[in-house]
């Protein structure tokens, strides 16, 4: 499902960009790189971290109950890449040579820095992500976050905070393995984002949200 206007232009300025689509939600920028990875790299990518991440499940408290997060997680990034949400704190990992080389692409091509990354793993469609924006102070105030996607095809919705100046106000994309998402200016001040459960999907998604935290030497 595909409900986004297309626009002309790039977010960054770069001749070399693959092929991309872009839309524009009102004030926000989202691009779209419908295979960024080819499928063979894809699928190293995907075995590799599956094999060599120490998985954690972290948990959040509600109400002074703790709920465990609905899937696995990692956190990766400079020494000084310390990141939080929902009151729950992450202290980054070393970059592993296969993480680093995969920062200096998206670099590459992107022509924008990131100093951590967010490995989610969603084991099936019973795992998922619910309604936010990463909107942290960290994040500095026009954050902008390339997601990769690999694994099993998910719906990635959005919803805007101000319903009334956006029509439609809820959109879809479904990310395929080897896709990448890039977040851009806008996006996390006037939308939400959620990956929601799909019960019938039984292969595992790995998705990596690349950023940059701000305030790290």
């Amino acid at each position: 499902m595909l409900s986004f206007l297309p626009m002309q232009g790039t977010l960054f300025d770069s001749a070399t960009l693959p092929a991309y689509q872009r839309y524009h939600l009102g004030e926000a920028i989202l691009d779209y790189y419908p295979s960024w990875l080819e499928p063979e790299r894809a699928d190293h990518y995907l075995q590799a971290l599956l094999q060599e991440t120490p998985w954690r499940q972290d948990s959040l408290n509600f109400g002074g109950k703790k709920v465990p997060v609905p899937r696995l997680q990692a956190w990766y990034g400079e020494p000084k890449a310390k990141y939080g949400y929902s009151g729950l704190a992450l202290n980054p990992l070393p970059w592993t040579p296969l993480l680093s080389a995969l920062r200096q692409e998206l670099q590459d091509t992107l022509q924008h820095p990131f100093n951590a990354v967010l490995l989610n793993y969603y084991r099936d469609g019973n795992d998922s992500v619910s309604w936010h924006s990463d909107d942290e102070s960290e994040l500095g105030p026009v954050p902008v976050i390339a997601s990769l996607s690999l694994g099993a095809t998910r719906r990635f919705e959005l919803q805007a905070k101000d319903r009334a100046r956006h029509s439609p106000s809820r959109q879809a994309l479904e990310l395929t393995h080897g896709s990448l998402v890039v977040m851009g200016p806008g996006l996390q001040q006037h939308w939400r984002h959620q990956i929601p459960k799909q019960p019938g999907i039984t292969e595992g998604r790995l998705n990596l949200t690349f950023r940059f935290i701000h305030g790290v030497a």
